[in-house]
């Protein structure tokens, strides 16, 4: 039924939700930028950038690409939250390229930062196909990102899964066309309700997925 597969990168390969929230806050209590647990999760998933132009006027005097820069920069501290893969995730990624399923990663990150993440836990050379926020003119919820991982890939988005982690890839992915399996690592199910499969982690998550609706994990 599927003939291949897509990833998200933070939150759904690699757990970067305690390094990205902690950069994020540190950005805002810097600048005395006044912000809640809401501000910061609404990062997840979508270019920084991008997600920094909301707040813009909040920051006078400064633009997005130094706010950015300067948050990028906090993530390389010594003191920041280590980074390690989601539990499951580089066990399914191994089993789909051993099962010659295409790989494709879809990611609001920089080409340079996925490569690094990807590397630094081994996996970057299982993937086909990269996609990074370098490739689009539109990011996360904006389905650009999927449709075109997947004609790099020479699939329809119809026959494809794409796992993600937050609402804004959810909501990519299904506008792409695609089924979507979203894991609870940095938001709610609730928030996630529009996947088609939710779980906590890609521990024993079968090849093709069990994708129902109602499904919760």
């Amino acid at each position: 039924m599927y003939t291949a597969a897509l990833f998200d990168l933070d939150g759904t390969l690699i757990d970067t939700e305690p390094r990205s929230h902690e950069a994020w806050s540190r950005l805002f209590r810097n600048h005395g930028v006044p912000y809640d647990e809401a501000t910061i999760k609404g990062f997840a998933g979508r270019p920084g950038r991008e997600a920094l132009h909301d707040h813009l006027p909040r920051f006078p005097g400064h633009t997005a690409d130094e706010l950015f820069a300067e948050a990028l920069g906090y993530t390389t501290l010594p003191d920041m939250p280590p980074v390690k893969a989601v539990p499951g995730a580089l066990e399914l990624v191994v089993r789909l390229k051993g099962l010659g399923v295409p790989l494709g990663l879809v990611t609001s990150g920089t080409r340079e930062y996925a490569r690094h993440e990807l590397g630094a836990v081994g996996a970057l050379g299982f993937f086909d196909v990269l996609v990074t926020s370098d490739d689009v003119s539109r990011g996360k919820p904006d389905p650009e990102g999927c449709l075109k991982c997947c004609a790099a890939l020479g699939v329809e988005p119809s026959t494809v899964v794409v796992f993600e982690d937050a609402p804004a890839g959810v909501a990519a992915a299904k506008s792409a066309g695609a089924d979507c399996v979203a894991i609870t690592s940095t938001q709610s199910p609730e928030a996630l309700a529009a996947a088609d499969l939710i779980v906590p982690d890609l521990t024993g998550v079968s090849w093709p997925p069990q994708i129902s609706s109602s499904s919760e994990g």
